[in-house]
């Protein structure tokens, strides 16, 4: 009966408030440990996502010109932080698609990095100033990756280009997109203060 009454009570005994404590204590700080890598780690997501959709972008971009045997290009609004592919008419430039928009607290840039991808020009800089819709004069805050008919990048006269690049940043890393005057498409990354960059 002893024994009985022994198993019983030992049943019904608890964990102590003082063993919960440690326990949520130790659960706190861990959460408080993982949540900034976290918001990194998808900040990260956010801007790689980004990068590969203006990839994308290019990729049709040179796709449409070649289809339709006409200009197609990427058109990017640097102060709206959005981008679209457009395709000459003949006597405009017309939208294909929509227009997107970068993720939240990703712009284009490349912030405090100086150094250019290893495919680059040796000068970092946006692509050059987009036209009007007409294709008469420039538009400012813009930059435009533009394709003849045979895939090559080409500037505002026809002339092929030698490098363009895009690039955004989400103050922590930096993605480059190059086009060689071959038509090779090309993803980057480095950090934003750092001088080395890594195919993507």
């Amino acid at each position: 009966m002893a024994h009985i009454k022994a198993q019983t009570e030992n049943r019904q005994r608890g964990f102590s408030l003082i063993e919960i404590s440690i326990v949520v204590l130790i659960g706190t700080v861990l959460t408080a440990m993982a949540i900034p890598a976290l918001t990194t780690t998808l900040q990260g997501f956010r801007t790689g996502g980004d990068a590969s959709d203006i990839n994308s972008s290019i990729a049709l971009a040179k796709m449409r010109a070649a289809a339709d045997f006409t200009r197609a290009r990427v058109y990017i609004d640097l102060s709206a932080n959005t981008f679209e592919v457009d395709r000459w008419s003949g006597t405009a430039w017309t939208l294909e698609g929509g227009s997107q928009s970068l993720s939240h607290n990703v712009t284009f840039g490349y912030g405090s990095n100086v150094t250019t991808p290893p495919s680059g020009s040796g000068t970092v800089a946006q692509a050059p100033l987009c036209y009007n819709s007409g294709d008469t004069a420039t538009v400012a805050n813009t930059a435009c990756i533009v394709f003849n008919s045979r895939g090559i990048p080409v500037d505002h006269s026809g002339t092929a280009t030698a490098t363009d690049a895009v690039y955004v940043t989400d103050g922590t890393s930096v993605y480059g997109i190059t086009v060689l005057a071959t038509g090779l498409i090309q993803n980057w990354r480095t950090g934003a203060n750092a001088q080395h960059w890594s195919s993507r």
